[in-house]
């Protein structure tokens, strides 16, 4: 098959470096890719949103199959206009339509789709602009912590947790009045706040059918001890300890199953993964959010743990064969610790050389490109998020302890990374 994907994170360089496995992917490109994704297929110059270029492309290379990772095109619905394009009629899409992406593209959509689908969740209120006094009133009268949201794609930024009302009030007014997020925070959803451990849950769906891949665990926050500001992510492990059958049986039951009905009943097409951002709450799950692709740094965790061809998997998915297909996961612990730029995710700088790329060791280790590019033949930092080490340990431990090993081998000016992932387990 000769396959495009989409995207340019750490989550396409595994998805990259799984599809290549395949004896079915006779010819891989990515839009864009980065360093790490050239070692297994051809990188193109078309942007994510380039949707014009990618069709080129599409059509001049004879692309049989096409997987989508970020959500940005996706929300744009990229999809419905490639399958839509009457010279693509023959060619596949991984990722749902932009209807199905508006479970990520506007959180007010995704509570009133898990509210009327009897989805366990936090209650919540959104206000706009036009009844700004009365959110001010609701938060006023709102108990602690508040959760605000910004409806719309803020690049995994768009959520705060307030500890009282003055910082809740100063949030709602940057949102709204002051355009923080721009578009993204013309609503903004408010809600209660769910004391317990986050994790995510991925489907790869059909439209018909799913299976369940090996969850994940990531962490957000800058510091260590879960401290700082908000990210895209520093780190993920997979499993996770508390997950075990039964609790996966529950999120099935209450959650997977009533969203799949729902998304048949609105008549929502959606042919590619989903995850379901969750929190424990005394052994129950509770959706947090919907994200209509996989998530990422927990791509660099879960894709190493699936022992399935990739390529065959996603065909059964694009020809709703899912229905005959078994995962098969590797039992053990994965860990990936992520390397950033110095001062993100506030404001830092490009173009350092990285050094050491070239001494990461062992099968049970492996190393996954997210902002990286070349210059002068030199690997250079490009992104916020530079790349992770993903390893494989009989406990989180020692899954932990390999990773950090590992990359303390690697430098870049201002490199940093947070050395406590899988904390609350070790």
């Amino acid at each position: 098959m000769r396959i495009l994907l989409i995207g340019s994170g750490g989550r396409e360089h595994a998805f990259a470096w799984k599809l290549s496995q395949s004896p079915q992917c006779e010819k891989l490109f990515i839009a864009p890719g980065n360093a790490g994704t050239s070692q297994y297929g051809t990188n193109i110059p078309v942007g994510i949103n380039d949707f014009d270029g990618i069709k080129k492309h599409c059509i001049e290379e004879k692309i049989d199959l096409v997987i989508v990772g970020p959500e940005e095109p996706l929300v744009k619905g990229i999809t419905d206009f490639l399958i839509n394009d009457p010279k693509l009629k023959r060619m596949d899409v991984i990722g749902p339509s932009k209807a199905g992406a508006q479970l990520e593209g506007s959180k007010a959509f995704a509570k009133a789709f898990m509210q009327k689908y009897n989805i366990p969740t936090a209650a919540y209120r959104e206000f706009t602009l036009q009844n700004y006094k009365e959110g001010v009133e609701y938060i006023n009268h709102h108990a602690l912590p508040i959760v605000l949201k910004a409806d719309g794609l803020a690049a995994g930024k768009g959520v705060v947790i307030c500890e009282n009302h003055f910082e809740a009030l100063a949030e709602f007014d940057l949102m709204i009045q002051r355009a923080k997020f721009g578009e993204a925070s013309k609503k903004v959803v408010i809600e209660e706040f769910l004391k317990g451990i986050e994790l995510s849950v991925f489907v790869l769906t059909d439209g018909k059918n799913y299976v369940i891949l090996p969850e994940a665990k990531d962490y957000k926050r800058a510091g260590e001890g879960d401290t700082g500001l908000n990210t895209g992510g520093m780190g993920a492990i997979s499993p996770v300890p508390f997950a075990d059958e039964t609790f996966i049986k529950k999120v099935e039951e209450k959650i997977i199953k009533p969203t799949m009905d729902g998304l048949k009943k609105e008549g929502l097409v959606y042919r590619g993964f989903i995850f379901f951002g969750l929190i424990e709450v005394d052994d129950e799950p509770y959706m947090i959010e919907y994200n209509c692709r996989m998530g990422d740094p927990e791509t660099e965790v879960v894709i190493p743990r699936l022992k399935n061809d990739f390529v065959e998997l996603l065909v059964s998915a694009a020809s709703q064969q899912l229905d005959k297909t078994n995962i098969e996961i590797d039992p053990r612990y994965a860990c990936t610790v992520m390397a950033v730029s110095g001062g993100y995710p506030g404001e830092y700088e490009k173009g350092y050389k990285i050094s050491g790329l070239n001494d990461i060791s062992g099968p049970d280790n492996l190393l996954f490109h997210a902002g990286t590019s070349f210059k002068n033949e030199n690997i250079v930092t490009s992104g916020g998020r530079v790349l992770c080490i993903t390893s494989f340990g009989d406990s989180v431990e020692q899954a932990v302890d390999k990773s950090i090993k590992e990359l303390d081998k690697i430098s870049f000016t201002g490199m940093s990374y947070r050395r406590d992932i899988g904390f609350e387990f070790i």
